[in-house]
């Protein structure tokens, strides 16, 4: 069966008004898919980025409207020189191979994450890849790089101080609005579904503040093997929640019971 064929079958299987607007990624298990086989951890990682590939096409079809991936944390540095130049290295052929394919299936590329310590050739691709797209009003790719939740919400929590401090802001307006608007996903809905391969049970200092109210998928495929059956699982199980978002009665269930 056609990859495209799948996903229209796929797509009738769910309630489309309860697909989640926004999916958040994190894709674990590159490694351990590599051991596993006895191959070099690079392996794992390329065959990391071909599941990449099938996620997002799986997003347009799904009519996802935001698809986040967490491609490079702030910690990754701390990784092997040889290991981190091998995702580099991926990470420029993935912009320079597929940068094309997404422009044309109207997708645009984010990037969120700390951009002053990278060097000139990486800020450069990222840039390329989110002028490039910038007037598509398709899906929204948002690639987490060199990003870490806890550093993003210390650089809003020192914007907000400066501001105080030069009498712009006063202590008693800062507030979770003040916080949302200076993170780097201030333009950004916070993601209704957060789905997370090879088992593991924790964000692993990703979307901290964004993921309050997010419900959470964790699969115990590991992520070079992620596919589009696996994408629908998840959707499906988020289909059968209920958000309530503190309320003691979901907007869903309410709706029904009127």
């Amino acid at each position: 069966m056609a990859e495209g064929d799948f996903l229209e079958m796929a797509t009738t299987t769910l309630d489309i008004r309860i697909v989640p607007r926004h999916v958040a990624l994190i894709m674990d298990g590159n490694g351990r898919w590599a051991a596993a086989r006895g191959l070099p951890r690079f392996e794992g990682h390329r065959r990391g980025v071909e599941a990449l590939r099938r996620a997002v096409r799986a997003a347009i079809e799904l009519r996802i409207s935001y698809l986040t991936v967490y491609s490079f944390s702030a910690e990754n540095w701390s990784r092997p020189r040889e290991e981190v130049q091998s995702l580099l290295g991926l990470l420029h052929r993935f912009i320079r191979n597929d940068l094309s394919e997404l422009h044309e299936n109207n997708v645009r590329v984010r990037v969120i994450g700390a951009r002053e310590d990278l060097a000139p050739e990486i800020l450069a691709l990222l840039k390329e890849a989110e002028q490039v797209t910038a007037a598509n009003t398709g899906l929204t790719l948002v690639v987490a790089f060199n990003y870490g939740a806890r550093q993003e919400i210390a650089a809003a929590a020192r914007a907000l101080a400066e501001m105080v401090a030069e009498g712009r802001l006063a202590p008693h307006e800062i507030d979770a609005d003040a916080i949302s608007a200076r993170l780097d996903t201030a333009d950004i809905p916070d993601p209704d579904l957060i789905i997370r391969t090879s088992g593991e049970q924790r964000l692993s200092n990703f979307l901290l503040w964004q993921a309050a109210y997010a419900e959470f998928v964790f699969l115990p495929i590991l992520w070079p093997d992620f596919d589009q059956a696996a994408m629908v699982a998840a959707l499906e199980e988020y289909a059968h929640r209920e958000r309530r978002f503190g309320r003691v009665e979901s907007p869903r269930s309410a709706k029904t019971a009127s």
